[in-house]
């Protein structure tokens, strides 16, 4: 079936069955390989995209769900993904590293919803997101140290 895929704000036409794994449309059709999977069930968190906002696992989620949405990847860009990109750069935030795609996008949305997270708020949000090297409290202090950043600017 032909679909239009739109990614991190450019049109992609491609030929994909519509129940296909959204993740596999971008990573092998799309080639946008920096959204990884992990577990193909959902449960992990490394194949995590934002669609239209929302915070979706692509190895769950088919190409049909996504047509007509705007599908945001570890490739794009956004005020806050820049961010955390810098916070989790600076604070040696990755081990070794397969999973931070997922828990930069998730954290992303996080940002996206709430400017001032608490710890609390950040455990709920990447709870989701599995990391096997357990860098969970460098990644808590490199949101918190994205919204410093962040109110530095304003």
């Amino acid at each position: 079936m032909d679909v239009n895929l739109s990614i991190n704000g450019k049109s992609y036409a491609i030929q994909a069955q519509e129940d296909m794994p959204l993740l596999w449309a971008i990573r092998d059709i799309v080639g946008l390989t920096g959204t990884k999977f992990g577990c193909g069930v959902s449960q992990c968190g490394a194949c995590s995209v934002l669609i239209d906002g929302n915070l979706t696992k692509s190895c769950g989620t088919p190409v049909s769900a996504a047509i007509g949405k705007e599908i945001f990847t570890i490739e794009g860009t956004s005020e806050n993904l820049e961010l955390l990109r810098q916070t989790w750069n600076d604070g040696n935030v990755p081990q070794c590293g397969y999973c931070q795609s997922g828990q930069l996008i998730a954290a992303t949305f996080l940002l996206d919803k709430n400017e001032n997270p608490s710890d609390e708020d950040i455990d709920n949000a990447m709870s989701s997101n599995i990391c096997r090297c357990g860098t969970y409290s460098r990644i808590r202090k490199a949101i918190h140290e994205a919204v410093a950043l962040k109110n530095e600017k304003i």
